[in-house]
């Protein structure tokens, strides 16, 4: 995997590591289906008024300009105007593009609707493991129209775990917070700019406690005891519902604060129950992006913890609307490609072989390829992946080149219309029938597996 790319942060895999992200995404795609998540597709582009409607995070954003202008010269501009909403700029995630799919085609989708999306997205980050400027997100989320009932962020939050928990991945943790429990805290305190806490917050594990306590004295005003409550929330982790317990005994007193306590012990409930050692209440957790409204997720691999966040999201009440008729959803979004990143790079997980191809149809002769190409395809009616040789080399050859491409199988005909499968492998050698002969189940397909 260490390999010098011609552009950073565009990554590229080998076919055998290519067949490990393949492995993620199918995994990934057939939990979603199995809990009645249904695929979509959006555009890759946005307007820049689209992307920008929920805080300002141009910074992210990659903007399209044409090359040539309308009279055929090349064009001048290399940044979107940010003051021409209908400038185009790539998508920097899966939920925003979304919402907007939601409000366009609400009149034919069937509320609450669950969609999963798994797509390419862009944002002009450093490149650093774990951070690319193109990458791929796989994200699921329910929507609803009018109302959502906050069972769909319990429900939300085990898929994911069930989802991570099939992949060859390390221990991983979901850690939750609700944002209705950290703003009517901060409010129960005296912050009234519960936005600029929050974001303060977020650099926590960045920055350090004293650096964020003198961001929210120097910044938003607040006082040595204020800071330090905001702080002492933050330090609050249980992985069952004893979470409560600590929040009360702090002394504040609100009602967000009370209906955010009581909407994030549903969901560490229900972990404890269905999904025990995977979830985590984190009071530390506030998601930088301001359309979150309730709960917020993020999840980090045990002892990966350096990786950052591989899984991220929230409940957002009011990111899409039309009209006076509003759009509610909670979505949580897999950075596929930074945790693939992860396990080829840890090896963590490797593939069986290279290629799909489990046998490779040797020639005799020139003249034998049309009746190879008659087994290949017997054998390919089965399931069974299977190549033809190119050319009658030597017999020795043609095993060479199966070794090399990773094809376990050779397959031989002789002039009388024997067959025979060798084991390049062990190097036995029996007869068969392209009708009837199946590898085993272990070579019949690549195969994923995770190391240790």
């Amino acid at each position: 995997m260490a390999r010098t790319a011609s552009l950073s942060g565009f990554p590229e895999w080998l076919p055998q590591e290519r067949l490990v992200e393949l492995h993620v995404l199918d995994t990934l795609r057939k939990t979603f289906e199995l809990h009645g998540f249904s695929s979509i597709e959006t555009r890759a582009v946005e307007t820049v008024g689209q992307l920008l409607r929920k805080g300002e995070i141009d910074k992210e954003v990659y903007g399209l300009s044409r090359l040539q202008d309308d009279e055929g010269e090349a064009a001048k501009q290399t940044q979107p105007d940010k003051a021409d909403p209908n400038a185009l700029a790539l998508h920097f995630d899966l939920t925003v593009p979304f919402a907007r799919y939601v409000v366009e085609n609400a009149g034919y989708l069937a509320f609450p609707f669950r969609r999963y999306q798994i797509q390419k997205v862009w944002r002009g980050e450093r490149p650093q493991e774990g951070r690319a400027r193109e990458f791929t997100q796989a994200d699921i989320d329910v929507v609803g129209d009018g109302e959502l009932p906050f069972r769909y962020d319990v429900e939300i939050a085990l898929v994911i775990a069930e989802a991570l928990s099939a992949l060859p991945i390390p221990d991983f943790r979901l850690r939750i917070n609700n944002r209705k429990l950290a703003e009517g805290f901060y409010r129960g305190i005296g912050l009234t700019d519960t936005a600029g806490v929050l974001r303060s917050i977020d650099k926590l594990e960045k920055i350090g406690a004293a650096k964020v306590a003198e961001l929210l004295k120097s910044e938003l005003g607040a006082t040595d005891e204020q800071a330090g409550l905001a702080l002492e929330l933050a330090t609050i982790r249980t992985e069952d519902t004893s979470f409560v317990d600590k929040v009360r005994a702090l002394g504040v007193k609100n009602d967000l604060l009370e209906e955010g306590l009581n909407e994030l012990e549903q969901v560490i409930q229900a972990a404890v129950q269905r999904a025990p050692g995977k979830v985590a209440a984190d009071l530390s957790i506030a998601r930088g992006l301001d359309y979150y409204t309730g709960t917020v997720v993020e999840t980090v691999l045990v002892g990966h913890e350096q990786l950052g966040s591989i899984c991220s999201g929230g409940r957002y009440d009011a990111l899409a609307s039309k009209g006076n008729r509003k759009f509610p959803g909670v979505g949580l979004s897999i950075g596929v490609t930074r945790l693939v990143s992860r396990i080829l790079s840890q090896e963590l997980a490797t593939a069986s072989r290279s290629v799909p191809t489990a046998v490779l149809v040797a020639l005799n002769s020139d003249d034998s390829w049309s009746a190879a190409q008659d087994i290949a395809a017997q054998l390919r009616a089965r399931g069974i992946a299977t190549e033809v040789a190119a050319k009658a080399e030597k017999f020795g050859k043609q095993i060479k080149f199966a070794d090399r491409r990773g094809i376990p199988f050779v397959w031989f005909t002789d002039d009388d219309g024997n067959h025979q499968v060798k084991d390049i492998r062990s190097g036995e050698q029996a007869d068969a029938d392209p009708a009837t002969w199946t590898p085993s189940e272990e070579d019949l397909y690549v195969r994923v597996t995770t190391a240790g």
